[in-house]
């Protein structure tokens, strides 16, 4: 997330309210979490196009985000009955573990239309990706990979290493891991270009869902 003129700062957002401030207060926000949903299709154009562009090895790290009617699903049982009966698709636990997540920035994008246009999807691999020049390095479960990663941010903004450094020391790791940092980091960084570069999507012509959201992946 990034708010003109502000000095840098991060924090951790624990409640539905926290996070529609946050939403609220910045000028553009690029967030790893779908929206948009698709109405009969298992998969959405923007994903399958992500995956192609990340190639084999790194498409997994894309998954399927429920279909608009398993989304308020009171139970992953019900919510993968709905998914088959109308996709012939079962919806992966990964998915509906954070169902939750994607039902409340849903309903904060669907009641509040302009929160749409600063408020964007993207996927942190992909963003990775194009700051080195077009390819992944290593996988970021690795140390390898992460450092690499944090490198690639800090190169942009050297205080991504003392980001990365005080979110470790100050918070555990059950509640932010060291690639969910690097990860929100580079989100922040794509956030800030896009302001000064421009935005591309996957696909190019994004298609909008019943309620009237861009399905699209947002990189700079």
């Amino acid at each position: 997330m990034m708010t003109l003129g502000e000095e840098p700062r991060y924090e951790i957002l624990r409640s539905d309210d926290e996070l529609l401030n946050a939403l609220n207060e910045f000028d553009r926000i690029f967030i790893d979490m779908p929206i948009g949903l698709e109405e009969e299709e298992y998969n959405r154009e923007c994903d399958t196009l992500l995956r192609k562009k990340l190639g084999k090895e790194y498409a997994p790290s894309v998954f399927s985000p429920p279909i608009r009617a398993a989304l308020h699903a009171p139970s992953y049982v019900e919510a993968n009955m709905q998914s088959y009966e109308i996709t012939e698709k079962k919806l992966t636990v990964q998915s509906w573990n954070i169902t939750p997540k994607i039902r409340v920035l849903d309903r904060f994008l669907t009641e509040l239309p302009d929160l749409q246009e600063k408020v964007l999807e993207s996927h942190p691999e992909l963003l990775f990706m194009n700051l080195n020049g077009g390819m992944i390095y290593q996988k970021k479960n690795t140390k390898k990979g992460l450092r690499h990663r944090l490198d690639l941010v800090k190169a942009h903004e050297p205080i991504a290493s003392d980001f990365f450094r005080e979110i470790k020391e100050e918070y555990r790791r059950n509640e932010v891991e060291e690639d969910d940092i690097v990860d929100a980091l580079v989100l922040a960084l794509a956030a800030k270009h896009s302001i000064e570069k421009g935005i591309k999507t996957l696909p190019e012509e994004p298609s909008i869902d019943s309620q009237g959201l861009k399905m699209a992946i947002h990189y700079t």
